[in-house]
């Protein structure tokens, strides 16, 4: 124990001017007060894959509970996520869009989960050359048999349950689990297409056109009724002013250091979530 506390001790020691910088960088790039507290229009970011959301979440919690913000803008990069996290951005856009005006602004890719997280805003936005769909849902997993025999692990199991082990890595799938996974996945799709016609206004019994994780150009996407318009972050801006009837708009100024290092840290994390067994997606 003595041994951990010194090398921690001697690692402050010996970067403390790099922390000391790191902090007053932090500080010199942190909005103040007054300008946290003086915007009415905000700006949530959804860049990467959705694993670790609790930024994303917490942030719009936030914004439904300010009642100074009158309108909100998506900004969305992301190729999907988890199921989990994808719904529960989903619900809370729902929420805060019957209180206030939420536009959602493709700049890259709005697909799978991404796209789910969208569904309920008020209007979405799509960049020219943007990729949107892809509304399906995907389970897979490695199977490291073989790799551990070769250098000699076998897995040790001891179960209550006939589906236990549905989903391992130790092995090739039975076909009883597999049937088992795919009930899941069957349920998953028809709650997420069922979830996107509800919202955009579209014929659930046409879901071939729209679903079945097609992907679509914007071009394509206007056309199923998956979005609203084409444009640029300046038109989705100015549609979130006009929408929200804010006689004098002021936007939240962006902590882009924050920002930053939260990027990192998601990134980071969503990779090693993503790869570590089995996923939903």
């Amino acid at each position: 124990m003595k041994e951990k506390i010194k090398k921690f001790l001697d690692f402050i020691r010996n970067h403390f001017k790099a922390l000391l910088f790191l902090v007053f960088v932090i500080w010199l790039f942190s909005p103040s007060e007054e300008e946290v507290k003086d915007y009415n229009l905000a700006k949530v970011y959804i860049k990467g894959e959705i694993f670790i959301a609790d930024d994303i979440i917490d942030e719009l919690r936030e914004i439904y509970e300010n009642d100074e913000i009158r309108g909100v803008l998506l900004i969305i990069d992301s190729v999907g996520g988890a199921v989990d996290k994808s719904i529960e951005i989903s619900d809370i856009v729902k929420k805060i869009a019957k209180k206030k005006v939420v536009v959602t602004y493709a700049s890259g890719t709005l697909a799978s989960g991404s796209y789910y997280s969208a569904i309920w805003s008020n209007e979405i936005i799509a960049n020219r050359g943007s990729l949107i769909g892809s509304i399906g849902v995907i389970f897979s997993g490695f199977n490291y048999q073989q790799l551990a025999e070769k250098i000699g692990i076998s897995p040790q199991v001891v179960k209550m349950g006939k589906y236990k082990e549905v989903g391992t890595g130790s092995r090739e799938w039975l076909p009883y689990e597999e049937e088992e996974i795919e009930k899941v996945i069957k349920d998953m799709y028809k709650t997420f297409v069922t979830d996107v016609a509800k919202a955009r206004g579209l014929d659930l019994n046409r879901s071939n056109e729209f679903a079945d994780a097609h992907i679509f150009t914007a071009r394509q996407a206007l056309g199923v009724g998956l979005i609203d318009a084409t444009g640029t972050i300046i038109d989705a801006e100015k549609r979130v002013e006009e929408l929200s009837g804010v006689t004098n708009p002021i936007w939240e100024k962006d902590n882009e250091l924050d920002r930053f290092f939260k990027s990192i840290a998601t990134s980071f994390l969503g990779e090693i979530t993503a790869y570590l067994g089995w996923k939903v997606r």
